[in-house]
């Protein structure tokens, strides 16, 4: 039985030869992000959670609501769920505005939560606007908007920067950290891009092949070195970060478990602003010594835990600063000729452009 606090899934979905079969507790407070590469079965454990598929079999309850177990099934518009899917699935012929509140009078939500959205996602200048003139990451505003304003109780986003290219990409994500501040609901939210779980997740499900292949508090998950993310291409650390410093070069001098750390951020954020700081091993390089003659900014000392042998001739070794994970990606002639082995004191050394915030 679940927890008045919590949110049970026990649900499973055949389809062919594929599978789908997940048992969790889930928070029911912040944004969980269901991550997996594609065809792992994100978007059918979203669409299972909505209602979207009846063939589903199991339990859905989220807080001391039943949406369905072997008693009972509530149909889609009976579930509670704002959903903004891959695309904005806007209304063509109606203007931003008619479209808030197509979605809004159908809810029977309050007038102030359509207002309320309408400001926190900065859409005023385009409420008189067609959907056919906005870009791309626009239209994933309108759609984030319409859902909220219906005062959903659990929102459901299916990869919904998917469609976008970097550009639009990096202008959203800072709404989407807002809506997780502020949106007051739990979130759920499949992706297959790391980014988004580094910025958004405050909880993260592993999913391969229709399977949970880990479940847990976002960053302890995301920093496990046994966990088939710490092998691929694009491995590291996430870190919590607190802004000490910004110069008007756009240089952050940042308070990490790590120790301080200089990056480079595009946004202007003040002092004493919390973010996140992901490490990627590939942009982290290893030293017998401090080195005082280099463009190097980040010199962090560390202790060598271990080193892994990667395909490739490379290899990964797994760092401990001041009781904190890093990961660094080398080659396996650069380990010889360090003379690399655990325990040993080396410094880690990361460039401040190579931060990513």
């Amino acid at each position: 039985m679940a927890e008045d606090g919590d949110i049970r899934l026990d649900l499973r979905l055949a389809r062919g030869d594929f599978t789908l079969a997940v048992d969790l507790r889930l928070p029911l407070d912040g944004t969980t992000v269901v991550f997996g590469p594609s065809g792992c079965g994100k978007s059918s454990l979203l669409r299972a959670v909505a209602g979207l598929e009846p063939c589903a079999r199991g339990c859905v309850r989220v807080g001391a609501e039943v949406w369905q177990d072997a008693a009972a099934f509530l149909p889609p518009h009976r579930r509670r769920v704002g959903m903004v899917f891959q695309q904005a699935a806007l209304l063509p012929h109606l203007r931003v505005l008619d479209n808030l509140r197509y979605g809004w009078k159908r809810a029977g939500a309050a007038r102030a939560r359509l207002d309320d959205w309408i400001e926190r996602l900065a859409l005023a200048p385009l409420l008189d606007r067609l959907p056919a003139t906005l870009s791309g990451g626009e239209r994933q505003r309108v759609a984030l908007a319409r859902a909220l304003a219906c005062e959903p109780r659990w929102l459901l986003l299916d990869e919904p920067l998917s469609a976008l290219d970097a550009e639009r990409r990096g202008e959203i994500l800072p709404y989407l950290e807002a809506v997780r501040r502020e949106a007051g609901v739990p979130i759920l939210h499949v992706t297959h891009a790391i980014e988004e779980v580094s910025r958004l997740a405050d909880h993260l499900v592993l999913l391969d092949a229709g399977r949970v292949t880990a479940s847990g508090a976002a960053l302890e998950v995301l920093n496990r070195a046994d966990l088939p993310l710490a092998l691929r291409e694009d491995a590291g650390v996430v870190l919590p970060a607190r802004v000490r410093t910004r110069d008007a070069h756009g240089l952050v001098l940042l308070d990490t478990s790590a120790g301080a750390l200089y990056a480079h951020s595009a946004a202007a954020v003040a002092q004493g602003t919390s973010l996140r700081v992901r490490i990627q091993a590939r942009d982290v390089s290893l030293a017998l010594s401090r080195s005082e003659d280099s463009s190097l900014l980040n010199l962090v000392p560390a202790r060598l835990e271990a080193l892994d042998a990667l395909p490739g001739g490379q290899v990964q070794a797994r760092l401990c600063a001041s009781g904190t994970t890093l990961l660094a990606r080398i080659s396996h002639l650069s380990a010889q000729r360090l003379g690399l082995r655990p325990g040993q004191t080396l410094w880690a050394q990361v460039k401040a452009v190579a931060l990513l915030l």
